[in-house]
């Protein structure tokens, strides 16, 4: 259990442990992340087909040139990679990055709640299923002993789709200052006798004590607050910090074998850029996140894998203030030392006018919940029964991912 303290934290930690869920210890040593991309990312910016023929005169300012410092990094004479993913680009080259392309959910509409909501819930409609589908396949890992949850929330909320009946931990970046002195030990004491406070107390401070000494000073500075990242707010490096604490904590024996993470800055509706401007900026910004989170794991980054995906794609063509709107599907990033990278996984649809979803977006043709489906039955071992049943049952009849993801 990785949560920590906060004088907040603290006086709810009681209340909590009343309602408290399932508690699940993960039977595996394998990690499994998901950093979730609020806001749309722009997959045709960040992962360019250059090769298409209608890519340059559809994308006008916003197509990035072929080669060169400021140009996309070749993947495999179809596709380019952002100048700005240089973590991503070792990854590829190390055949540890795999991407997926044209890919989304079975949403069709463009709204952020809605499309964030169905991406995280796993079903085929927005609430159409409780909870997140990584709570529930976190439930399928549980070994049935007590202790260590398996599952970590990064933020100061817990994103949906770690929500559901099997209880995780909570990592939140530094922010406010901590408890003084010997006032949570004292509060702890006062409590001790109580059924339902005296436990949550004690649980607490064995959570605070393990990132303390995970993290050193900064777990002792991390409070838990109210939020999530930001793109418009976040301050610089932020990002890297958390990924960074997140894999230390995720490294160790003690701690958890999942985390999700959120971040956001991806609703570039104008000065979006090209190899520059707003996109280059939360990409790279996401890129020093994937370093940190890879340094932050040391030897564990072997066995993991991380999911990088957005609710939606935006509009092939620019607007009129030099950005997108809200479209449909996108590019996800699967990566980690667990996976068998080095491809693009896509049924390209095309970029020219007929070839378009609804004359405007690059059209779906991977459904995201496939591959994600077969990560989870090749990297984390649970069955297929299970993950038609409980993590994915919209998609039970579906055909199979096909392609290798793990080496």
């Amino acid at each position: 259990m990785i949560p920590v303290l906060s004088r907040r934290g603290l006086m709810l930690a009681g209340t909590a442990a009343a309602f408290a869920p399932r508690l699940a210890f993960a039977a595996t040593e394998r990690r499994f992340v998901v950093i979730v991309l609020r806001g749309a990312m722009d997959g045709i910016g960040a992962v360019a087909p250059l090769g298409d023929p209608a890519y340059a005169r559809m994308r006008g300012d916003l197509a990035l040139s072929a080669g060169g410092p400021e140009g996309a990094f070749d993947l495999d004479g179809f596709y380019g990679l952002h100048p700005a993913l240089t973590t991503l680009r070792e990854l590829w080259t190390a055949k540890n990055l795999a991407i997926l392309h044209a890919a989304h959910t079975s949403y069709r509409a463009r709204s952020h709640f809605d499309g964030q909501d169905q991406l995280e819930s796993g079903g085929d409609t927005p609430r159409g299923l409780p909870g997140g589908w990584l709570n529930r396949a976190l439930g399928a890992l549980a070994d049935g002993r007590s202790g260590t949850r398996a599952g970590l929330a990064v933020g100061q909320t817990v994103p949906l789709i770690l929500r559901g009946a099997t209880e995780v931990g909570a990592y939140a970046p530094p922010a406010l200052p901590g408890l003084e002195g010997d006032f949570a030990a004292r509060l702890g004491a006062l409590y001790a006798a109580d059924p339902v406070f005296g436990p949550a107390f004690a649980a607490g401070a064995r959570a605070q004590a393990l990132t303390e000494d995970v993290l050193g000073d900064e777990g002792r500075r991390t409070a838990m607050g109210r939020g999530r990242f930001d793109g418009a707010r976040r301050a610089s490096g932020r990002l890297a910090q958390a990924a960074g604490a997140v894999g230390k904590l995720l490294a160790d024996p003690r701690g958890p074998r999942v985390a999700a993470l959120e971040v956001g800055g991806w609703d570039t509706h104008n000065a979006q850029g090209a190899s520059a401007g707003r996109l280059a900026a939360a990409l790279r910004e996401f890129d020093e996140g994937i370093a940190a989170l890879r340094d932050g794991l040391g030897a564990e980054w072997r066995r993991t894998v991380v999911v990088a995906m957005t609710e939606f794609g935006r509009t092939v063509r620019p607007n009129g203030t030099g950005g997108t709107d809200h479209g449909a599907a996108s590019a996800a990033f699967v990566f980690g030392g667990a996976v068998a990278g080095g491809k693009v996984h896509a049924d390209w649809p095309g970029l020219a006018e007929r070839e378009l979803h609804e004359n405007r977006d690059l059209r779906p043709t991977m459904d995201l919940r496939a591959p994600i489906k077969r990560l989870l039955a090749d990297h984390l071992g649970i069955a297929r029964a299970i993950l038609d049943r409980d993590v994915f049952p919209d998609l039970a009849a579906a055909p199979a991912f096909r392609g290798d993801l793990i080496g």
